[in-house]
């Protein structure tokens, strides 16, 4: 950075509410920590260890509860999502008068233009 460039610094005020919300919002996020020995590696080593699952409490992480594998970790990390309903067929909008690209002219319509 150059030495004359004019820098912006924010007020500590500022930087206080941005960290606050930023803290807010990973508020109640949830990790895991397996208990092997040695050097936390990735979440897929050791499927079968035991697992800490930790909640975030916006300052520290918190210990919830014990897991027996990664298994059972990864279901309480990610729930299943509800399936999408779908709407019914007489939802959707009926298709209107015309002959666009991809209809199938009606008997009628294949009279008229011959």
């Amino acid at each position: 950075m150059r030495h004359d460039a004019v820098m912006h610094e924010e007020s500590l005020e500022e930087w206080a509410r941005r960290r606050e919300a930023r803290r807010a919002r990973s508020k109640g996020k949830l990790g895991t920590v397996p208990l092997t020995s040695g050097p936390h590696r990735g979440g897929h080593v050791e499927p079968a260890a035991p697992r800490v699952i930790q909640e975030w409490s916006g300052r520290e992480w918190v210990t919830v509860g014990i897991v027996p594998d990664l298994a059972l970790a990864r279901a309480i990390l990610y729930p299943p999502q509800p399936p999408e309903e779908r709407a019914a067929e007489w939802d959707r909008p009926a298709m209107g008068r015309g002959r666009d690209r991809h209809r199938k002219p009606s008997g009628a319509e294949q009279q008229r233009d011959q």
